[in-house]
C-alpha cells in the first residue's frame, strides 16, 4: 500500500427483507431489521488519496464531479476516519460504479462500503470489517451490509447506538441463488431513498403497520436462508417488498417508484411461477427495477422471459458475491 492512498472494491446488495425508515436520523439507524444478498458483479471501485495541496475534499463519481449532497456525505465519512487516525489532510476520491447509479440498484451501498474501506486504508488504519460496516452505515444504512459477502443482516438500530454494524449470516457458497435484474429505466430516480423514508414516516398512515410487520418477515427470510428454502424466502421477500411500497404509496403525496414496465415485469415473475416454468420471486427497492430471485439453474430462463417484457431495457444476472476487498 502506498502511504496516503487507499483502494477498495465493494458490491451492491439486494434486500430480501426490506429496510425502510430510520429510528435515529442523526446516526442513520434503521427502524427495522433487513437481510440481504451481496451481488456479484454489481461493483464499485473507489480510490482515496490524501493530498497536502487540497483545501477541501474532492469527489469524482463516474468521471464527473459529484453533486453537493454526495460530497457532503463523503466528507462526513472521511471526517470520522480522520478523527480516529489523527489525520488532517483532505482527500481526492475517485469512484466508479460498474452499473447504473442512484436508480434503485443500491449504488450507494457499494459506493459507501468501498469508500469506508478505502478511507481507512488511506489513513493507515488496519482493516476491521465491523468498524468499516458501522462507518459505512452512517452514510447509507444498506452500505453496512455490502461490507460482508453472501447473506447478511443489519439489525434494527436503537437510538443513540453509533456502533451498529451488519452481521454475516452465510457465505456466498452457502446457496447458489441468482438475482435477475430487469432494468426498466436509466438515470437517477426522482426521490432518493433517504428523502422517501422521511416523507413516508411523517405522512403515511401505514408506517406503524410496516414497523410491526417487518421484523416478522425478516425472521422468515433468515430461517429460509438457513434451510435453503427458496419458497420460504421468496414468499416473505415478496410480502416485504409490497408492504414497503404500500407504506410509501400511502404517503401524502404518495411515492410511486414504479414504471409501467415495473408492474409488467412483476406480473411476468408471477406468471413464470404459476405456470411452473420456474420457481421465481420478485422484489423491488425504492426504484423502478424488478429483481427476480431464483435458483441459479433457472436464471437463464427467467432472464429470457424478463428481457421480452415491454419496457425492460436489459437484464443483469448476479449471484452471491464476496464482501469488500482492499486493492
Amino acid at each position: 500500500m502506498t502511504a496516503g492512498i487507499g483502494k477498495a472494491r465493494a458490491r451492491a446488495n439486494i434486500a430480501l427483507a426490506k429496510y425502510w425508515g430510520k429510528s435515529d436520523t442523526q446516526l442513520n439507524l434503521p427502524a427495522v431489521p433487513s437481510i440481504s444478498m451481496t451481488l456479484d458483479p454489481l461493483l464499485t471501485e473507489t480510490q482515496v488519496e490524501l493530498l497536502p495541496e487540497l483545501r477541501a475534499d474532492v469527489f469524482v463519481l463516474n468521471g464527473e464531479a459529484s453533486n453537493p449532497g454526495e460530497l457532503t456525505r463523503a466528507t462526513q465519512l472521511l471526517d470520522c476516519v480522520r478523527a480516529e487516525a489523527g489525520v488532517r489532510l483532505y482527500a481526492r476520491i475517485e469512484s466508479r460504479n460498474h452499473f447504473p447509479t442512484a436508480s434503485g440498484l443500491a449504488s450507494s451501498a457499494s459506493g459507501f462500503a468501498a469508500l469506508a474501506a478505502a478511507a481507512r486504508q488511506a489513513c493507515g488504519l488496519a482493516f476491521d470489517a465491523r468498524k468499516t460496516s458501522a462507518l459505512a452505515r452512517q452514510s447509507s444504512a444498506s452500505a453496512a451490509r455490502s461490507v460482508f459477502g453472501g447473506y447478511v443482516e443489519l439489525p434494527a438500530g436503537v437510538a443513540g447506538d453509533a456502533t451498529l454494524a451488519a452481521t454475516p449470516l452465510s457465505p456466498p457458497e452457502h446457496w447458489a441463488l441468482c438475482i435477475v435484474v430487469a432494468v426498466t429505466q436509466e438515470g437517477r430516480k426522482a426521490v432518493g431513498s433517504t428523502d422517501g423514508m422521511t416523507h413516508t414516516k411523517l405522512t403515511s398512515p401505514y408506517y406503524d403497520a410496516w414497523l410491526a410487520a417487518a421484523p416478522k418477515l425478516a425472521d422468515e427470510v433468515r430461517a429460509g436462508i438457513a434451510e435453503r428454502d427458496l419458497g420460504r424466502v421468496g414468499r416473505a421477500m415478496e410480502q416485504s417488498t409490497l408492504a414497503m411500497h404500500a407504506c410509501a404509496l400511502a404517503a401524502a403525496p404518495g411515492l410511486l417508484y414504479f414504471q409501467p414496465a415495473t408492474l409488467a415485469a412483476f406480473a411476468k415473475v408471477r406468471e413464470l411461477r404459476q405456470t411452473r416454468a420456474a420457481e421465481v420471486y420478485a422484489t423491488m427497492d425504492a426504484g423502478p427495477h424488478v429483481k427476480a430471485l431464483c435458483a441459479a439453474s433457472d436464471a437463464a430462463e427467467v432472464s429470457r422471459a424478463l428481457a421480452e417484457v415491454p419496457g425492460v431495457l436489459r437484464t443483469i444476472l448476479a449471484g452471491p458475491g464476496p464482501g469488500v476487498e482492499l486493492l
